[in-house]
């Protein structure tokens, strides 16, 4: 049975490579039970904090670090991504057990080690093995929004997590802070996002709460059972969670939520399985958070043109970093046709209040 993770990797990029000595004495010191040299293979979709996989003998085992080159104030912060994952662990289940954290900014690190959880995770389509009807897709759906509505119901003192937030003004933050990063970047040859910068500081609502948000909740960040696909497992990637308002965490996930009756071009930038019968529409996921949460559900046009927003500038993030010749990955030269398809797909949004 082909497992999905392993068809998303391939060998470490040029410039890129782990360390091997730093790594082998590490790991030796950790008493994990491994041995001898591990198999190393990186996964393709680490534009952001770069993933390998450490194939042993005895086990499997994650590592994380930060990429080369230009980050943006605060990214790729690989040890406050461990050290909050500890900390959440024994209050939301569906975090990973962080074994090991290496520290030294140096060859290999900073760094840290993680364990493998052996599950699907979901990418543009369904893995080959994987058929979900129309009823189990739905429950998938259901399931993934309560881990949601779960997470924004952590208890952030009791889980040591209060240092996080910064009080209120999320939102007025997060929408200077995005358009400031997304000018920083801005290259010639891409959309300008003038119009949606402008019209979002002007519709911004106050903050509808504040919790702790993922800030990246998708499909592909999500572990699911083998022997029961529409229950999660595992939920990854922590790098950007944080204490916000959970409508605008909300937002973030609807930004990649490509539904059957979207238009041909956003279709072609779809990047989980979203569009097979019995998946929620992004009407229906906002709908069913609201039931499950119960919370005020506001202007979602807004948090949906905003996920959209944010999204364009991780994707132009990661362009400026392909123009200025910062990552190896060629795939990432096509980052600024995303930028372009972003803000025309906010605009439209916009005009004809759509989500």
């Amino acid at each position: 049975m082909a497992d999905e993770v392993e068809e998303m990797r391939s060998a470490m990029r040029a410039g890129e490579e782990v360390d091997r000595a730093h790594l082998q004495d590490w790991i030796a010191g950790l008493g994990l039970g491994v041995s001898g040299d591990a198999q190393i293979t990186q996964f393709v979709g680490g534009a952001s904090n770069l993933t390998y996989l450490l194939h042993y003998r005895e086990r499997d085992l994650i590592l994380r670090r930060p990429p080369p080159g230009h980050k943006a104030k605060s990214a790729h912060d690989v040890l406050r991504e461990a050290q909050l994952m500890q900390s959440l662990r024994p209050h939301y289940p569906y975090v990973p057990q962080v074994l090991g954290v290496y520290a030294a900014a140096d060859a290999l690190g900073p760094a840290y080690l993680m364990e493998k959880l052996d599950g699907y995770i979901l990418r543009k389509d369904l893995p080959a093995d994987l058929s979900l009807d129309a009823r189990a897709a739905r429950a998938l759906c259901q399931a993934m929004v309560d881990r949601l509505v779960e997470l924004h119901a952590i208890d952030v003192a009791a889980a040591g997590l209060s240092h996080l937030g910064r009080g209120q003004g999320y939102v007025a933050r997060q929408i200077s802070g995005w358009s400031e990063r997304f000018r920083q970047v801005h290259t010639v040859d891409v959309a300008s996002f003038t119009s949606v910068m402008s019209w979002l500081q002007e519709r911004q609502p106050a903050d509808s709460g504040l919790c702790l948000i993922h800030n990246d909740y998708r499909f592909d960040n999500l572990v699911l059972d083998r022997a029961q696909p529409s229950r999660v497992i595992g939920v990854l990637d922590w790098e950007m969670a944080t204490l916000g308002d959970p409508l605008m965490d909300l937002g973030n996930t609807l930004a990649y939520w490509v539904q059957a009756d979207d238009e041909p071009a956003w279709q072609a930038l779809r990047r989980q399985p979203t569009q097979v019968a019995g998946m929620f529409t992004r009407q229906e996921l906002i709908e069913f958070y609201g039931q499950r949460s119960g919370r005020a559900l506001g202007d979602m046009l807004f948090y949906s043109v905003y996920g959209l927003f944010r999204l364009a500038v991780i994707a132009q993030q990661i362009y400026y970093r392909h123009v200025q010749g910062q990552v190896a990955h060629q795939a990432y030269a096509g980052f600024g046709r995303i930028v372009d398809l972003l803000e025309r797909r906010a605009l439209r949004m916009i005009e004809g209040g759509l989500f």
